[in-house]
């Protein structure tokens, strides 16, 4: 991964966040989002070897979605962005996370103390019971989450912060509030100076405890399927900053 040349860089990823209606929907979802600064991950490809899109790939308007339309294109009635995964690791997985998704990483790693790094989307969870739709992930050789943001079939949002850096130990689940099931709302997670918080639909900021530290991180953002069913998210909304 690269590093970030300065901290007061400040990158944004933009969809035209205010109106699905400016959204194009003869367009790939790289015509109507920024992707650059993403490799998309998917449940399709080989045992431990799922398919990686590269950000030159998801460019423009005629970039990538999948030719079947089965896990990442572009909804053709509101132009919303389609993130779907199935459920139980029916999948092609990752070594040592054996869960499925249609997931953004960032490629460029940042510090955690910088004053500005944060993650902002706005979505719509159209199936599934269990879906993580935003991380907060470790840069070092572990590997790991620090936080992951869940949403499950009730609307409940909650955000899990891990109690070891390695992982494995369960996290500290904090409840964050509720969403009408089927309805769009959006978030923010961030994590600058060195403090993890997170808001929902625009309400006040919860700082949320962490159990370790972590100079470098970045974030994830998508559908990562936690649960036993397909789950499926349109994605109108996505900026990051630092």
């Amino acid at each position: 991964m690269l590093t970030l040349k300065s901290n007061k860089a400040i990158v944004a990823i933009t969809l035209f966040f205010s109106a699905a209606s400016a959204l194009n929907a003869s367009c790939a979802p790289g015509g109507n989002f920024d992707l650059s600064k993403f490799v998309l991950q998917l449940p399709s490809g080989s045992t431990n070897n799922p398919d990686q899109i590269s950000a030159s790939r998801l460019a423009g308007c005629g970039g990538y979605q999948d030719p079947g339309h089965h896990y990442f294109f572009t909804e053709s009635g509101d132009g919303a962005m389609v993130m779907k995964a199935p459920g139980g690791g029916n999948c092609a997985t990752f070594p040592g996370a054996p869960r499925c998704r249609s997931e953004f990483g960032e490629t460029n790693p940042w510090s955690s103390s910088a004053a500005t790094n944060r993650l902002t989307a706005d979505l719509l969870v159209t199936g599934g019971s269990s879906i993580c739709i935003g991380q907060v992930f470790q840069s070092n050789s572990n590997n790991k989450p620090l936080a992951e943001v869940y949403y499950n079939g009730n609307g409940q949002i909650t955000v899990g912060v891990e109690f070891v850096a390695t992982g494995g130990q369960g996290q500290d689940l904090n409840k964050i509030g509720t969403v009408t099931p089927g309805s769009r709302f959006n978030y923010e997670l961030r994590f600058e100076s060195g403090v993890l918080s997170f808001s929902l639909n625009g309400g006040a900021f919860k700082t949320l405890k962490q159990y370790f530290t972590t100079s470098k991180a970045f974030f994830k953002m998508g559908n990562y399927n936690q649960g036993g069913d397909d789950s499926d998210i349109h994605v109108f909304g996505l900026t990051v900053q630092h």
